[in-house]
Parts: structure tokens; sequence; C-alpha cells
């Protein structure tokens, strides 16, 4: 018995092999796919924010102003403009992404001691550039502001020690935990290839059924009285070790090249990709055993995993997308796994935080293969 095991997992190994473009998306796809991405975001911050300044003042307060907005290393001045129309046509061609109009009488305001107003333009079609360029002037007018105000005071005739220690009587410190320095590579880098990964899985096992009773071979497996749960066990085992396989490459780079964070235990961490990849591949199943050719499987495939990723809660919070689309991300193992290497990558939650995720993957797989062997079981 354990030599019938045995061939038909050999088998499914020269299959997988032998078929050129799918040993390549399998095997390559995932590795390509962090190298693409640790090359995009090799910067690790978004640093040099193009912008424009509109000095309407021209005062040495407005120089001073200027100053420090060049000093934020997020943005950098690359034009100065003569009017707010021409920043506004800046910002429209694409030139610069944010624009400050320092007013008329800044400088004589600010000495009087007098409310005064910046105007800062963002261009918002891109949300990216948007967020850390607005984030970027906060900083710099909440410094502004503290030394105007320090400056008032003196000017009311107390010490300038009383004076900043009256204006700061409350400070507020920023702590970034598990992600410090804010790295988007950290953050994104592993998440996609895992992703492209994922959806290379899909694949394959999209074509664990179909595959079979598609090809004439099957007529021989039938021939030489073999079940389809002994063909099916070997086809499976052997189909999750080759993703567990192609998945240790990615790793060992991300991990011991690229140095990409992991702050949970090795055997937690290998325990629930290899729960996710079962999970997936029952998933794949569960296509495979509904389509009837394995061009219709593979659809059925990509549908499923394409839009997992934006649907996981990864890159847009699972809590502020539609209640349907929740209780639908839920069914999905991607939604589980996404967010589970989030903690196993940053935060290191153990196995009592973890075992919600084994036991969603563990249903998911249950339904899927369950539902497949019905369906399977009608059709013969």
């Amino acid at each position: 018995m354990l030599s019938q095991y045995l061939a038909i997992a050999r088998r499914e190994i020269l299959l997988i092999w032998r078929d050129k473009d799918l040993r390549y998306i399998l095997l390559l796809g995932p590795l390509v796919g962090l190298l693409l991405f640790y090359a995009i975001y090799s910067r690790q911050a978004l640093v040099e924010i193009p912008a424009a300044i509109v000095d309407l003042d021209r005062s040495h307060a407005s120089q001073e102003l200027i100053k420090n907005i060049g000093a934020a290393e997020n943005l950098r001045i690359t034009t100065f403009a003569e009017s707010y129309n021409e920043l506004e046509d800046l910002i429209a061609k694409g030139t610069v992404v944010t624009g400050i109009v320092i007013p008329e009488n800044y400088g004589r305001d600010l000495s009087l001691a007098r409310q005064t107003r910046l105007a800062m333009i963002v261009d918002g079609s891109n949300m990216i550039y948007a967020t850390n360029a607005t984030s970027t002037m906060l900083a710099v007018s909440r410094t502004l502001g503290a030394q105007a105000g320090i400056k008032t005071l003196i000017g009311k005739g107390i010490a300038p020690g009383q004076a900043t220690a009256a204006y700061q009587s409350v400070t507020y410190r920023e702590e970034a935990w598990f992600n410090p320095t804010l790295n988007y590579a950290y953050f994104v880098v592993l998440a996609l290839a895992l992703n492209m990964w994922q959806q290379c899985c899909t694949l394959v096992a999209c074509m664990t059924i179909v595959g079979e009773t598609y090809a004439a071979s099957w007529c021989q497996i039938k021939s030489l009285g073999i079940s389809r749960l002994k063909l099916f066990i070997s086809k499976s085992t052997t189909q999750i070790a080759a993703f567990i396989a192609a998945l240790l490459p990615v790793f060992f780079l991300a991990m011991m090249v690229f140095k990409l964070p992991l702050h949970c235990s090795l055997p937690l961490f290998f325990l629930f990709n290899l729960a996710f990849a079962v999970a997936l591949h029952s998933v794949g199943v569960l296509a495979s055993s509904i389509a009837r050719t394995p061009v219709n499987a593979a659809r059925f495939g990509m549908l499923i995993a394409l839009p997992s990723f934006l649907l996981s809660g990864y890159t847009y919070p699972l809590e502020s997308m539609p209640g349907l689309l929740q209780t639908a991300a839920q069914a999905l193992p991607q939604t589980w796994y996404f967010q589970g290497i989030n903690l196993l990558s940053f935060k290191n939650p153990g196995y009592a935080l973890m075992s919600p995720y084994f036991l969603a993957f563990l249903l998911i797989s249950a339904v899927c293969y369950t539902t497949s062997a019905i369906i399977v079981a009608k059709k013969a």
C-alpha cells in the first residue's frame, strides 16, 4: 500500500516538474516577486516629496519658515512659484505633489503675536504622497507654533526658561512600536511576495481533480484499482509539500538576506504556513471539483486568489469594509493568513493568540474538502 502512495507522489512530482510553465510559476514566481518588491521599497521610507513654495511675504520670518520646511526629511523644495495660480498649475501637471503658500504680512503678524494662516495644498490623487506630506507639514507647523508661542511669552517679559516650560507644559512623545522606523519594506515586501506565492499555489491546487478526470491517464489509474481516496491523499500531500518547498527559499531570502523581521519561533511560523497551505489547497480542490475543464478551474482559482489580498484587510482595515465583505473575507484562508503573518512578523503572539487562526484554517479545510468529496461523488 505504501508503495502505491509513493508511486502516486512520484508521479505528481514529475507532472509538476515536466510542466515547464507550472514549474517556473511555482518556483520562480514568488522569488522574482520578492526581489522586485524589495527593489521597489529598498529606500524603506518615502522621502524627498517634491514641494513648491509660494512666498508672498518675502520677509526674514518667511525665509526662516522656508528653511525649516526644507530641513524636513520627507520634503524636497523643488520650485518657488510666484503665485497661487502658478502653484495650482504645477500640482495639476504633477511637477510637485504639495505646495505651501506663505501669505503677505506673515512676518508682521508673527511679530505682533497675531494669528496667521499658512495654506498647504496637497495632490490628493496620490494618497501615499498626500498622507506623508501632510504629516510632515503638521510636524513642521507644530514646531513653528511652539517657537512663536515662546517668543510671544518672552516679549511679555517672561524669562526664556519659564516661557519654554509654560508653553510646553504638556509634551507629546510619539513612539511607533514593533516597526519603530515605520519601514515600508518591513510591512509590505514579504506580504506582496506571499500574495504571489498563494496565487501560484492556487493554480496548482485547481488542477487536483479536474486535471485527472480530464486526462486520459485517469483511465489507467482506475484500471490499476487505485481508489479515489488514495489518489487524492497522495496527490494532495505531494502538492502541499511542493507549496512549502517553494516557500522556503522565499523565507530564506527575506529573513537571512534582506533582514525582514520575524519575531516568533520557527516551529510556530512553520506550522502556521503549513496550516494555511492545507486550507489554500482545499479551496483550490473545491474549485477543481466544480470546474468541467482545467481552464475553467484556473479561472475559478484566480477569481478567488486575486482579490483575496485586498479583502484580507492587510492593505485596508477589514473593520472599515462593508459588513457583507467582512463576512465574505472571514471565509477566505488568505484573510487569516495575511493577518497572522503580520502578527508573527512584528509581535511574537505565541500559540494561544494564534489558535483562532489555526481553527479557521481547520474549518475552511474541512468544509472545502467535504464539499469537494460530495460533488465528486455525485458526478461519479
